[in-house]
């Protein structure tokens, strides 16, 4: 037994050792072989209605974890996940990512009250280490939260309102294209950024997205915006209404609750503002991206509106059914990898373990393509981050073995998942349901001390704290009484406060 066990482990690093040793070619790479040597480990199986998962194991060795989505289904969508639930609030693994989505309200549909079934959870795209801010752009739910980057070479990864999926490649923001219009005057300013970290005597959005508050700015002059739709793409002349509920002077630090926006503004941006902006003052927003080849040149005919969901991508390995060539080292060598892929019929999640010479070597943006393309029929495929971020979930289970460096000697030889920015998802959008326990206007008492959160569901931040008897006026609302995450949840007002609360709280007033 322990001969056999040696002569495996030999036999492992002699491949590890031919692999790391013979040339990097494109032909080498290529791996033809994929095809008729893959061993599959289990068939499809359902996971949930509209999505399924398989795993293949290919004799290089290889373990590949895949889930697929069928795009013709309504009930299923792509969600983007930002860890903490907040852009910089710190790191999370992709369960805690799921965990914190699953039964969450969706603007899946065009409306918001469906809730998300969280069934797949892949790792999203690099970060940068000092922030804790995902690089490239996201999109989620319907918010653009974090703007693409002018002028790369690549976009990202982007799914929409009506079921379209694409690889975006160079893309560029107008500043002129950019713009809120006051609807009463028809006079309009334009916006620097959304989400930033600081606000340099500029004209800026924050979502929800970023965090409880906006950031510290003195001298600020801070706009509460009530949307009617999350903060959609929407090229001009289309705009995403609103209606200005507060303005506030001051430090910055105001309050997002999850249907709003905070148009923050300083030196003469914030004079700008301040004489056009009352309370109830009616707003539109319109946004723009102009879309190139890689080239940043040429004109691309993809349309950017109504984007669902979206995060940075690398590497696109597979262009209409062509493997892609690759100069540069990094896709070139075998390594852990996450990627999304897609034809007419499905999208995929693809992780591959990789950087165990007796489990799973990792694949090459080539091997990976070349997969992806015969085993699963794909067309379309790029990369998010790899490497020890490489993980995959499915009904909260993970299934893959990441390959990540573990410092407690109690784990080790154990799959660790790696904190990361954010994730993507495949959920089955849940219809909406709400309760009528109440109605808007009516009085209600709080049963237990309990705490305010900024929309309905756990998912959203607590930012004020109730007490046992104390008394509240139920508020207008749409969603009053829909169920997230557990409960159903009212929005409720007392002492100037609004926010939203769990119905097990409420109990009408004597």
């Amino acid at each position: 037994m322990i001969v056999t066990f040696w002569r495996s482990v030999l036999a492992g690093l002699v491949v590890l050792a031919t692999m790391g040793f013979e040339p990097v070619t494109h032909s080498w790479l290529a791996a033809p072989s994929l095809a008729s040597a893959t061993q599959v480990t289990s068939a499809w199986q359902q996971a949930a209605p509209g999505i399924a998962y398989r795993e293949f194991f290919l004799p290089t060795p290889n373990r590949v974890y895949v889930a697929r989505m069928e795009r013709g289904n309504p009930a299923v969508t792509l969600e983007s996940a930002v860890s903490q639930g907040a852009l910089g609030a710190g790191l999370e693994t992709v369960r805690q990512m799921a965990a914190r989505y699953d039964q969450a309200i969706n603007y899946w549909g065009g409306n918001w009250g469906a809730r998300n079934q969280v069934v797949v959870a892949i790792n999203g795209f690099f970060y940068d280490p000092e922030t804790g801010f995902p690089q490239g752009g996201q999109v989620h739910s319907g918010w653009y939260a974090r703007r693409f980057d002018d002028l790369q070479s690549g976009s990202g990864l982007a799914w929409t309102l009506d079921g379209r999926i694409f690889i975006g490649g160079c893309v560029t923001h107008p500043p002129n294209r950019q713009i809120v219009t006051f609807l009463d005057s028809g006079e309009s300013l334009s916006f620097a950024a959304i989400n930033p970290l600081t606000n340099e005597n500029t004209l800026v959005v924050y979502t929800p997205q970023f965090g409880a508050a906006t950031p510290a700015a003195p001298g600020s002059l801070e706009v509460l915006v009530e949307l009617s739709r999350p903060f959609l793409i929407s090229p001009t002349p289309a705009m995403i209404t609103g209606v200005v509920r507060d303005i506030l002077q001051g430090e910055g630090g105001m309050a997002l609750p999850f249907d709003h926006l905070v148009l923050s503004a300083r030196g003469q941006a914030a004079d700008a503002l301040r004489q056009r902006v009352k309370i109830g003052t009616q707003l539109g927003f319109s946004q723009e991206l102009r879309h190139f080849e890689a080239d940043c040149r040429t004109p691309h005919s993809v349309n950017w509106e109504k984007i669902y969901s979206a995060i940075g991508a690398s590497f696109i390995f597979l262009r209409d059914g062509v493997v892609q060539k690759f100069t540069v080292t990094a896709p070139l060598l075998r390594s852990p990898r996450t990627a999304v892929a897609y034809n007419d019929r499905y999208v995929y999640f693809i992780v591959v373990d990789g950087r165990a010479p007796l489990h799973s070597l990792g694949m090459s943006m080539v091997e990976l393509a070349v997969f992806a393309r015969t085993q699963l029929g794909a067309t379309w495929g790029a990369a998010l981050d790899g490497g020890g971020s490489s993980t995959m979930v499915v009904n909260g289970q993970l299934k893959n073995r990441p390959n990540t460096e573990v410092q407690d000697a109690n784990l080790a030889g154990q799959p660790v998942e790696r904190a990361v920015a954010n994730g993507l998802m495949m959920v089955v959008s849940q219809p909406g349901q709400q309760s009528i326990r109440f109605t808007a206007g009516e009085r209600v008492q709080f049963t237990a001390n309990t705490t305010l959160r900024l929309g309905p569901g756990m998912n959203y931040a607590a930012f004020a704290n109730t007490l046992f008897g104390q008394a509240a006026v139920v508020a207008a609302h749409d969603l009053n009484g829909v169920l997230a995450t557990g409960s159903n949840w009212w929005k409720v007002s007392f002492e100037q406060v609004q926010g939203w609360v769990s119905e097990e709280w409420l109990v009408k007033a004597p």
